[in-house]
């Protein structure tokens, strides 16, 4: 709701980080489940981007922890199913924050709804009265699994990367394999399905934020945006 009506919103840090994979951004605010092939023909590759929403939990069996928190049902209504359908035609896949979290769900996997909340995990999230910068300031490590997508793309086995979220991958759906995780206490920062046709990657971080001044994020904008005009190039 922004006053007394509902929009549909993208944020413009997400549009950017498009632009600097060298992609055109298409903004799509919802679709129908008999509209997902029809958009997927026309894209070159699918960016799904954080929300301060989450998906629901009875996606994955569980009631709602905190009702206070924001839910989005009609993201959830076609994100979920647009997602393996992306994977199986190999289009290329970049997930963020929200959009991690919901790959997880849509292949069968399930989140923490407090990660906070759970014994031998860190507190994720940034301080709300901060300002942005302070948010998505560099918050810890994570550490990088061999031989993987994102090992290939960034080159290095560590790096520090921003921490706004709430709820992480708890039981991760089968097929996906760990890319990275949270130096301090294992969380799950970036998973990829192994068994995808195409190039996909997903990450629980914020790479869109001031990506053009981030290397790490650059490189994967840059992984993403090759593999769109690959995919274009092909198909």
């Amino acid at each position: 709701m922004l006053g007394q009506h509902l929009f549909h919103v993208a944020g413009k840090k997400y549009v950017n980080a498009v632009r600097l994979a060298g992609c055109q951004p298409l903004i799509v605010p919802t679709a129908q489940p008999e509209e997902l092939d029809a958009l997927l023909d026309l894209a070159h590759g699918v960016f799904l981007t954080g929300s301060p929403s989450n998906v629901h939990p009875s996606h994955f069996g569980e009631d709602v922890y905190d009702p206070s928190l924001p839910l989005d049902v009609d993201r959830d209504a076609w994100t979920l199913p647009l997602i393996p359908k992306a994977l199986q035609r190999g289009v290329p896949l970049f997930a963020i924050c929200r959009g991690f979290q919901e790959t997880n769900v849509a292949l069968g996997g399930s989140l923490y709804q407090a990660v906070h909340g759970v014994p031998g995990h860190r507190d994720h999230r940034a301080p709300s009265d901060a300002p942005a910068e302070v948010q998505y300031g560099l918050a810890h490590e994570v550490v990088v699994e061999p031989g993987g997508v994102l090992s290939a793309i960034v080159e290095q086995p560590t790096f520090r990367v921003n921490s706004v979220h709430g709820q992480g991958v708890n039981r991760l759906a089968p097929g996906l394999r760990v890319e990275a995780r949270a130096q301090d206490d294992g969380l799950v920062e970036a998973f990829s399905f192994a068994e995808g046709k195409g190039f996909n990657l997903c990450v629980q971080w914020h790479p869109e934020w001031q990506a053009a001044s981030n290397p790490v994020s650059m490189a994967l904008l840059t992984a993403f945006g090759d593999a769109c005009r690959k995919y274009s190039q092909n198909r």
